[in-house]
């Protein structure tokens, strides 16, 4: 039977029902629902039953999976599985998820577990939808461009963090991993363009600190325009697929510090490719240990 796909919004986002996310669906589910990701760029499933080893085996339905993270590890006994739990910091700054490797995730899962009674939704903006409502001469431009991501942060309130936040975040950055991607990246599957950018962007090539703060603002408020966006408010036992290609997310902090926890596994992706045809270079950090790459193309800059 086809699935049943719900319409979320217009430019993204789409409810899958008649099928939970398992670790034993078939070869044609399968098949509808990465058409249904590629179409809607998110997706959600309910899956009331789905454990940890289940979710890193329907998370591979999707592709070869990564380990959790490139510094951080990931549970014991679940090497795939990134504990996103709120104790160790929020997720509050809009971002595509581990940019600052030459080949990022293409799809990342989120298994719900501990939801806090309001607040703690996941907000997942269509980058592809954000580049097409750029005025033509500014898609031109940003076409051209390239930019760096790191995962070193301008941690502004660090003196405020935890002890365990503080933790986190040092072994976040353990490691410091460089790469330059397009600005303008182009779907693999779907040849579709997107804005690639979001929170682990440094700077723009070629342009003054000032003047790539100022152009990273600009392409990021056409992200984060309210159109292109799913607000998914959670419920326990419930999985959101995101198309890591082509979106950027957010968690939003907004429930009083309750617990909030849910597991993130990541399916590996590509070396990004850009309107040129020109590849994503990495920098600094080698993360084979993380991801395959997948793609013998895939350079070291210069």
């Amino acid at each position: 039977m086809s699935l049943d796909i719900q319409k979320i919004s217009s430019h993204i986002g789409a409810r899958i029902t008649g099928v939970q996310a398992k670790p034993d669906l078939d070869a044609a589910t399968v098949a509808e629902l990465r058409a249904a990701l590629l179409e809607h760029k998110a997706i959600v499933l309910d899956a009331p039953d789905l454990d940890a080893d289940g979710q890193a085996r329907f998370a591979g339905f999707f592709g070869d999976l990564t380990t959790a993270h490139p510094t951080v590890p990931g549970l014991d006994g679940a090497p795939n599985i990134l504990d996103v739990d709120s104790e160790r910091g929020t997720a509050n700054v809009w971002h595509t998820d581990v940019t600052f490797v030459v080949n990022p995730p293409a799809i990342s899962t989120l298994r719900s577990i501990t939801i806090p009674p309001y607040g703690g939704e996941t907000l997942v903006a269509n980058t592809a939808a954000a580049y097409a409502s750029l005025p033509q001469p500014l898609r031109t431009w940003a076409d051209t461009l390239w930019a760096v991501h790191t995962n070193v942060y301008d941690y502004a309130r660090a003196e405020e963090d935890t002890p365990r936040q503080k933790e986190y975040r040092d072994v976040f950055q353990s490691t410091v991993f460089e790469s330059r991607h397009p600005v303008v990246r182009v779907h693999p599957e779907t040849g579709e363009k997107g804005l690639f950018i979001g929170g682990f962007t440094r700077r723009i090539e070629g342009l003054s600190e000032t003047e790539s703060r100022d152009v990273i603002r600009l392409l990021q408020a056409h992200v984060t325009k309210p159109e292109h966006i799913l607000r998914w408010s959670w419920q326990p036992g419930q999985v959101l697929v995101f198309d890591n290609r082509i979106t950027q997310h957010y968690a939003i902090d907004n429930y009083d510090q309750q617990p909030r926890k849910l597991a993130r596994i990541t399916v590996a992706g590509d070396v990004p490719v850009a309107v040129n045809g020109e590849r994503s270079q990495s920098i600094t950090g080698d993360a084979s240990h993380y991801t395959p790459s997948g793609d013998a193309a895939a350079t070291r800059a210069a």
